[in-house]
């Protein structure tokens, strides 16, 4: 019998859809779930997106240019100069999401072997694409504590070796939430620079910070225009997550001819999801004043409610539309299929992600789930009216 590869084998699979199965049998039963496992957000897609849609007239459904039209990489360019990031549109590609960006990355900057040092808790899928380009992931280690604040720079750099071309950081973080500083990602230049690595910057949440805190873009810092690497999606920003458009963006010329390598051999991003793209770059400042605020009026609604709870902790982010939280259990992962399998509270319960699955580590991560703030104020607070029951009976909590 053929066996399939080494590398699939490794592969490892989706923490966010590891429960599937148990919230679909809690469906079956007639339970209704509440899913704060994926960040799938239920806000509309822009208007202006789903018009240009409805309105192409397109006889032939031909191929794009392999790096996306020529008219959504400008428009890209003026989004990006629009918040003072100097961006051309040929330091554009056009991808099929951010994960194509991140495929694209792993495979341009590193060979089989190479280390990428990646900051823990991190987007499950990191681990998914650098195996399949194999890469190997250095985790550092970040902490619940501090809110998962960078690791000390002496972490970074006892994790490199000869072998290491880049660290990769998701800004603001899935699935912590947690908004890098403009000290925190100097001192990271700081680190690249003196070892001649790259810095991955994953800045698809970069429209949802809150609080008044800004976002810095490592597009934006001076002495890195060899060294940044930014991968972009319009998944998040624009509520699209189905049309899987992104893009990789530097300035590192070597680089960008070697992604578009990798872009030619799958020919070209898909035709209508770049059109709802390059239309929704005029969404309106008004659009993400109000998704903003729904989501801080979300996230503290789900902060807030689940401190109150007794036993668990979960710092408030400020940043992207995820928290993470510990709960006084000795196992995230068991309590998250108890609450699908054997709990419910008025006929309702809730999924969501172990956070151990975001954690390179296994040690790492077990007292921990990772809930998405995408639902509706009301519903949140049933999700929270939830879990505090379900710890009062749960046969695992730590008393």
């Amino acid at each position: 019998m053929p066996t399939v590869s080494r590398k699939g084998t490794a592969m490892p699979s989706s923490p966010i859809r590891k429960l599937v199965p148990f919230a679909e049998e809690a469906e079956r039963a007639g339970k209704k779930v509440f899913y704060l496992n994926i960040g799938q957000p239920d806000i509309h897609t822009p208007e202006v997106a789903q018009q240009a849609i409805k309105q192409a007239d397109i006889p032939v459904l031909a191929y794009s240019h392999s790096a996306g039209f020529a008219s959504l990489r400008s428009g890209l360019s003026k989004y990006y100069n629009g918040k003072n990031l100097p961006v051309s549109s040929e330091e554009i590609i056009v991808t099929t999401g951010g994960s194509e960006a991140l495929l694209f990355t792993f495979g341009s900057a590193m060979d089989e072997g190479d280390e990428v040092i990646i900051p823990e808790p991190f987007y499950a899928n990191y681990n998914g694409f650098a195996t399949a380009s194999g890469v190997n992931v250095v985790p550092v280690e970040a902490n619940i504590e501090n809110g998962f604040a960078l690791p000390p720079v002496s972490a970074f750099e006892s994790a490199i070796t000869p072998k290491t071309k880049g660290i990769l950081i998701c800004n603001p973080g899935n699935p912590t939430g947690y908004l890098y500083s403009k000290e925190e990602l100097e001192q990271l230049r700081d680190i690249v620079l003196k070892h001649d690595l790259f810095l991955i910057a994953d800045e698809v949440y970069r429209e949802f910070t809150y609080d008044g805190a800004e976002h810095y873009s490592v597009l934006g810092m001076n002495g890195l225009e060899e060294h940044a690497i930014v991968v972009d999606s319009f998944s998040k920003r624009y509520s699209m997550c189905g049309a899987r458009i992104g893009c990789l963006v530097s300035k590192n010329k070597s680089f960008m001819a070697t992604a578009m390598k990798f872009a030619q051999a799958r020919l070209s991003p898909p035709t209508y999801a770049q059109i709802a793209s390059e239309a929704a770059l005029k969404t309106p400042q008004s659009y993400f004043d109000d998704v903003n605020a729904e989501y801080v009026e979300r996230r503290n609604i789900l902060v807030d409610g689940l401190n109150s709870i007794d036993g668990v902790f979960c710092p408030k982010p400020k940043g992207a539309f995820y928290a993470v939280a510990s709960f006084p259990v000795k196992s995230a992962e068991h309590f998250a299929e108890w609450l699908l399998s054997e709990f419910d509270h008025n006929g309702k319960t809730l999924m969501m992600a172990p956070a151990a699955g975001f954690y390179a580590k296994p040690e790492l991560g077990r007292q921990q789930a990772r809930l998405a703030y995408v639902l509706n104020v009301e519903d949140l607070k049933e999700c929270i009216e939830i879990v505090r029951h379900a710890l009062q009976v749960y046969p695992g909590t730590i008393k």
